[in-house]
């Protein structure tokens, strides 16, 4: 088999929606005769754990190594395990701290160590691809310096932009500096750069003219048909279950959408009685209390964090599924990899998005129902057509080529499909 060499901060048994790419990526890759290693975090603190999504990983016979590094999360209450979100106002103050002090990131010291534990494999061994997946960014980084000194072909996969993140802080213009300069260094030295969608590739060839248009390829975001072979659950209710699955940070929050819908209690609190909100993962305390000084806990259910296989039994058992993006600096580049599973469970969604890549997946895949994120009337008046669409059995249906084509194995033999290219050149 050809081998690849993977590295991959966020990797099971970390749970949450980042982690799933470079998962499903390396579980297919033995279906098209590539053997992935992964170098991967050890025992660190981390938001959501999900040992059914490790256990994946395993079944499908990946490498998987683990190196130790100081991590900021667990050196903050509990040393290893799940640790619970902080407040938000909390989060964003230590954000900004680790983004002061630690350029490119604050996994800077897991980097290191993983590039010293890919140097003695590389010395020993034979990898036909070298493969780094960002954030963070600090891995690509180092994985420049393997491909400099061993001349192994570097794979880059962008999940996110580095370079004008829309989280991005640059508290001066040196850090703005460096972190372009950073990423200017790291891919002088990339032989193949796979992003998640169009407007990224534009934003990278805009920022670094030096790059060609060929050496930027676009493979999405996608769902694994495996995973949603299953059951959905019973049907005990015959209200209609508006499903959100994930977390809220940053710009990405229920408030809008808690907000439109207690407009819509008050004016028609006969289509708002038809309604459940369910919510999946990680409610922070701060949308909790937000639920409730709204007066909406009798609509709401929250469900707390579930192992991916039990997220998409919901999903499945969901009549639409509910998503939003703020509006932030970039938002245009974002495509979160929830919507992407959300198009596999074939389930009308409500998209509270920006312009940009997300509004136009939501397009293609027909079954939309789309507004902006924070426009209270049009929420409002949005959440009134689903209801009558629902009681009228005619909510849409989905774009069933379009979604084929996000099929997590096929996505992953376009990827074999340029190692295989690259290695013929």
């Amino acid at each position: 088999m050809f081998k690849v060499l993977v590295l991959a901060y966020y990797y099971p048994p970390m749970g949450l929606s980042g982690v799933q790419r470079t998962l499903k990526f390396t579980k297919y890759m033995p279906k098209y005769n590539w053997q992935p290693t992964v170098i991967t975090a050890g025992n660190i603190a981390y938001f959501a754990h999900d040992l059914g999504m490790l256990k994946e990983a395993e079944d499908a016979g990946v490498n998987i190594i683990r190196t130790e590094a100081y991590d900021l999360n667990s050196m903050i209450g509990k040393k290893y395990g799940t640790v619970n979100m902080p407040k938000e106002f909390i989060r964003k103050l230590y954000s900004k701290f680790t983004k002061t002090f630690f350029i490119p990131d604050n996994k800077k010291a897991w980097a290191k160590r993983a590039y010293h534990t890919a140097r003695e494999l590389l010395k020993k061994e034979k990898y036909d691809i070298l493969y780094v997946t960002i954030p963070p960014y600090s891995s690509f980084h180092y994985a420049a310096l393997l491909k400099k000194e061993f001349d192994i072909p570097l794979f880059v996969d962008y999940r996110d932009l580095w370079f004008g993140n829309h989280f991005a802080f640059y508290p001066t213009p040196y850090h703005k500096q460096k972190h372009k300069k950073l990423e200017y260094a790291s891919l002088k030295e990339s032989n193949k750069i796979v992003v998640i969608n169009r407007r990224i590739k534009e934003k990278l060839l805009t920022t670094y003219p030096f790059l060609s248009f060929d050496e930027i390829i676009i493979i999405p975001h996608g769902y694994d048909p495996q995973d949603f072979e299953i059951e959905e659950y019973p049907s005990t209710s015959s209200k209609l279950k508006l499903t959100y699955s994930g977390i809220f940070y940053e710009n990405i929050t229920p408030e809008f959408l808690l907000k439109a819908f207690k407009q819509l209690s008050v004016e028609r609190p006969d289509i708002a009685a038809t309604y459940e909100l369910e919510f999946i993962g990680l409610l922070r305390d701060e949308n909790k209390k937000l639920i409730k000084e709204l007066g909406l806990n009798e609509f709401v259910h929250e469900y707390g964090y579930l192992e991916h296989s039990f997220a998409v039994k919901r999903l499945k058992s969901s009549d639409v599924l509910w998503m939003m993006i703020g509006n932030t600096n970039n938002a245009d580049t974002i495509s979160t990899s929830k919507l992407f599973e959300y198009f596999g469970s074939r389930k009308p969604v409500l998209g509270c998005v920006p312009d940009g890549a997300a509004k136009n997946s939501l397009k293609e895949y027909n079954a939309s129902f789309i507004t902006s994120p924070d426009n209270l009337d049009e929420i409002k008046n949005v959440l009134i057509e689903i209801h009558s669409a629902f009681v009228n059995k005619k909510l849409p249906i989905p774009n069933e080529e379009f979604i084929k084509r996000h099929d997590r194995i096929a996505l992953t033999e376009q990827l074999i499909t340029q190692f295989q290219f690259y290695l013929r050149d």
